[in-house]
């Protein structure tokens, strides 16, 4: 009996567990299924009934509400008209990629005639992004919680206000919290007590907010009769002064932004014209194909981008060393069929080059087509750094700025510690006592055009990051290049380092007030007036045969 009864219980108690599980198991489905029903039902017309859905979806506590809202933010949530699953799309030119929402497993590409878009109007768009700004202000993320205060100032809204006025004292981010009180700011200039409205002033005289600067300029504004919006004398004279301040902060941030792109503009050129400093200091050859070598530098970027379509975030970083050896190659082939034969004849060698050039242009149009053709940014150059507010710089152009002093460092090394480079000055300073002490001129002469064109073709893997890639790629920045060289001084690598800076820096300063073509004009008007007064350039070459 006793035995029994104990199985009774140990069974009943089995029975017990089992049902408690179910039935945890069923709200757990059941609270999935409620977010996935409510996804699947944004199929309706009616915008009313959306936004019920996208409020749903905003406060179920499910991890995938931020990537759907975004999704939806972003005209990027489909559901397919059959089988009615929500799809996530990828849009490329020629091709719709999908991936399913819920689980994120790729399906592949689909037809555009098979798929419906998730349509919402801007009040729909002005809702989502109050979701997602509540949604992210809990972040973990410092960067995900200052992009919320962000969209809330856009929009001001007092119950979102409200919010930041609870997270605030709990915020430690110094950023995050410097917006928080920006935000709260905004609101709170319109108060009715003057005291909370002139701290609110003083609070975004510090902050280089766009929308600091429209609120304090609201309140300078005038009626058509001259009289001033804002009636208390005080409350303007405050927001003046926090105007000219941010002002101020602008103008300086504008100068170092303007500045560094000039030093991008004069990597840019640097690298450009590092490989002409060369082979034009040591051989006197005019060469105008070297934009071509950089041409096809940029080239071989797009091909090895073509062969790694997997691995695009290292295709880069192969096709430097790849872009060097296969534009060296050109220029060793170039100097031994064309240019050895005209050493001394500096024109013809200019209308050797100049029909190289247009032999290579041809060459690229019968492989590749005339189109251009766009190389892929990898993952980690894109993006910018954020100084602030008022200040971003590009990560592609800041990674050029360091690469062209990479380049440059690594080329004055070999010019100034190796064999070659030993070899290279003294041919390039006296041409006929280098040959009388042993050196091989001929090989010298291969080996240095080789050098530029390789540095050309690395060029060009730079250039092809800020541009497209194309056959008249070469033919845009020839000019540019002669330039550097000529006002630097004739096979002076530190010559042509400050020119290309100079230039760079100074032709972007000009812009604003002259226009792109105007500056390109008055630089080179300035260089020809100072090749005038310094024939030799900035940094003049030494040697007995130079002097003479």
């Amino acid at each position: 009996m006793l035995i029994s009864r104990t199985f009774y219980l140990f069974v009943s108690l089995i029975v017990a567990m089992l049902l408690m599980s179910t039935s945890q198991a069923d709200v757990v489905a059941q609270s999935e299924s409620e977010f996935e029903l409510a996804v699947k039902q944004l199929d309706v017309r009616s915008y009313k009934k959306k936004q019920v859905l996208i409020n749903t979806i905003g406060v179920i506590d499910d991890p995938r509400r931020v990537p759907i809202l975004q999704a939806i933010l972003k005209g990027n949530l489909y559901i397919n008209k059959s089988t009615k699953q929500i799809l996530l799309i990828n849009k490329k030119p020629d091709q719709f990629i999908a991936t399913d929402a819920f689980t994120l497993k790729k399906m592949g590409a689909i037809e555009k005639s098979a798929i419906k878009k998730v349509k919402i109007n801007n009040k729909l768009r002005r809702v989502i992004r109050s979701l997602l700004a509540k949604i992210n202000l809990y972040s973990d993320k410092a960067s995900v919680r200052l992009s919320a205060v962000k969209n809330i100032i856009k929009t001001s809204r007092p119950q979102e206000v409200q919010l930041l006025r609870d997270l605030i004292q709990k915020e430690k981010n110094e950023k995050v919290h410097k917006a928080m009180l920006a935000s709260i700011a905004m609101i709170d200039i319109n108060s009715d007590d003057k005291a909370v409205r002139l701290k609110s002033i003083g609070i975004l005289g510090d902050s280089l907010l766009p929308e600091a600067k429209n609120a304090l300029a609201d309140l300078l504004t005038k009626d058509e009769a001259g009289k001033y919006d804002e009636p208390d004398v005080e409350i303007r004279n405050a927001s003046q002064r926090a105007l000219d301040n941010i002002n101020s902060s602008l103008d300086f941030y504008g100068f170092i932004e303007t500045a560094f792109f000039g030093l991008s503009l004069g990597s840019v050129l640097l690298l450009i014209a590092i490989g002409l400093s060369i082979t034009f200091g040591v051989m006197g050859v005019i060469n105008m194909a070297h934009g071509e070598l950089m041409m096809i530098g940029a080239y071989t970027a797009y091909v090895v981008q073509l062969m790694m379509p997997e691995y695009l975030d290292y295709s880069l970083l192969v096709s430097v060393p790849l872009a060097f050896i296969v534009a060296g190659l050109f220029g060793v082939v170039i100097e031994r069929t064309v240019i050895r034969h005209l050493y001394g004849r500096p024109l013809e060698t200019l209308l050797a080059t100049f029909g190289i050039s247009l032999i290579l242009q041809q060459m690229v149009r019968s492989i590749f087509s005339p189109l251009n053709r766009s190389v892929s940014t990898p993952s980690w150059m894109s993006g910018s750094l954020d100084i602030n507010d008022a200040l971003s710089l590009t990560n592609n152009r800041l990674y050029i700025i360091v690469f062209s002093l990479i380049v440059f460092f690594l080329l004055l090394l070999i010019l100034k510690k190796t064999r070659l480079g030993l070899q290279v000055r003294a041919v390039s300073q006296n041409r006929p006592m280098a040959k009388a002490v042993g050196v091989r001129s001929e090989w010298v002469d291969a080996l240095t055009f080789g050098l530029g064109s390789g540095v050309a073709g690395v060029a060009g893997v730079a250039l092809s990051q800020i541009t497209n890639v194309g056959p008249n790629l070469g033919q845009t920045y020839i000019i540019d290049s002669f330039m550097v060289v000529v006002f630097g001084g004739v096979g002076n690598l530190w010559g042509t380092f400050v020119s290309a800076m100079s230039l760079g820096v100074f032709g972007k300063f000009i812009e604003p007030w002259s226009g792109a073509v105007m500056a390109k004009i008055l630089v080179l008007v300035l260089i020809i007036l100072f090749i005038q007064k310094k024939p030799r350039g900035l940094f003049p070459q030494k040697g007995r045969s130079v002097d003479n």
